[in-house]
């Protein structure tokens, strides 16, 4: 008999470690869903148009800002509209810069703003990060800043994107400003909160050389 409650007693843990298990891991699909719905959601509601890769390539990797368009990565989930390319010049292979970023940060959930440093309360803090660019695969680690306060060193993957597109400089006229970008951002592909919370982000973000 005491052998038998063992056994059921064990067998009942199994099931219920079981039963855990798989109530998390429809908990996590459940916010994949919400997340996906979320972006569509928003995609519709800011009339964005969404373009392929090839098109984003055939466009001199440039999107058309008067139409709205946003180029979508197939293999991260970003969708990435380049406002403007900026003054300066691209980072070159095996160069590294220090770069000053400004940016606003809004749930993709209810379109609600979270963090910026564009707002003039919050201009003087801008966000400082160190970029390396290696054979086209750039690493970068933020140094001061609101990001960094916020979220430590680790610099988003979706924040990298750009710099392969765009200019990096210092505004030299007010024709020729700084590279500007709007992003909407997937959680595995934004900060590590972001991630553990499936929260998708759209960014605005400014990228200037120190």
């Amino acid at each position: 008999m005491k052998k038998c409650f063992i056994y059921s007693a064990f067998m009942a843990l199994l099931v219920a470690f079981a039963l855990i298990s798989c109530s998390s891991e429809e908990t996590y699909a459940d916010k994949k869903n919400r997340q996906n719905d979320a972006i569509k959601t928003f995609i519709a509601s800011h009339n964005i148009k969404v373009i392929s890769q090839d098109q984003f390539k055939n466009q001199n990797n440039m999107t058309d800002f008067s139409k709205n368009e946003y180029v979508l990565f197939d293999n991260t989930g970003i969708y990435m509209q380049i406002e403007r390319i900026g003054a300066g010049e691209k980072l070159k292979n095996g160069e590294s810069a220090e770069l000053l970023c400004r940016f606003s940060e809004w749930s993709v959930f209810g379109d609600s703003l979270y963090f910026t440093n564009i707002s003039l309360s919050a201009s003087y803090i801008p966000d400082r990060m160190s970029v390396v660019n290696k054979s086209g695969i750039f690493t970068g680690n933020f140094t001061s800043g609101l990001m960094y306060q916020a979220y430590g060193a680790s610099v988003p993957s979706s924040w990298l994107v750009p710099l392969s597109y765009i200019n990096i400089g210092r505004q030299n006229s007010s024709e020729n400003e700084i590279a500007k970008v709007n992003m909407i951002v997937p959680a595995d592909q934004g900060t590590a909160t972001a991630s553990a919370n499936v929260i998708p982000y759209f960014y605005t973000i400014y990228y200037q050389r120190n």
